[in-house]
């Protein structure tokens, strides 16, 4: 498995709109969430130019998971669509605090819906990406099986409120917090070197 990750702009090989019709078959087709989408790709606000991305590719090259990182000091998802999952508490704006959001690993064509080995690695690689963006804490908006996902990975993540039903789908807000996930650079030093050994290309 190959990850990239950067701004829309600094993706290789006009990988964006890509990942825009990945989420497009992802979350509208698939899941069926009632988003924004234009000739066959899902975009909104949230997508702009400090907007960071994770994309996680096969070895041939097609994209089998992404995820999308937003500093807190702007708009975001949480703060601007869904602030009662907060359960009534300030909103989070600190160049400390990034939103994780849009996380999605499946392969479009396959029956299950998130691949376990690939979200559990493109986990990781989106936290250690928003630390190096300056992340202590990750606050993401999310479904209940990315949450078990997240306990079920060893990761330090909390609620920070109840869950909600929205259009359908049971979502909820989770902190994650990076200084109780010391494991982190290990976790990421292990996979490195699992897929050195594979000898797959690799390029964050």
């Amino acid at each position: 498995m190959q990850v990239i990750s950067g701004a829309a702009e600094t993706l290789p090989n006009n990988l964006y709109p890509r990942v825009a019709g990945y989420r497009h078959q992802v979350f509208v087709e698939r899941l069926g969430w009632p988003l924004h989408t234009e000739n066959g790709m899902e975009s909104d606000q949230f997508d702009r130019p400090d907007t960071v991305y994770v994309v996680a590719q096969d070895v041939h090259g097609h994209i089998t998971g992404c995820a999308r990182l937003l500093p807190t000091t702007g708009p975001y998802l949480l703060g601007e669509v869904f602030p009662q999952l907060l359960n009534g508490l300030p909103l989070p704006c600190s160049p400390d605090v990034w939103e994780l959001s849009r996380f999605a690993a499946i392969e479009p064509k396959k029956q299950n819906v998130v691949a376990s080995s690939v979200a559990r690695q493109l986990l990781v690689e989106s936290l250690v990406c928003a630390v190096g963006h300056g992340a202590r804490r990750v606050i993401t908006v999310t479904s209940i099986g990315v949450e078990r996902l997240l306990s079920r990975s060893g990761f330090h993540a909390y609620r920070a409120g109840p869950p909600i039903i929205y259009d359908g789908q049971m979502v909820v807000a989770c902190w994650i917090d990076m200084e109780c996930n010391s494991h982190l650079n290990a976790m990421k030093s292990f996979i490195h070197e699992y897929y050195d050994d594979q000898s797959e290309s690799r390029r964050i």
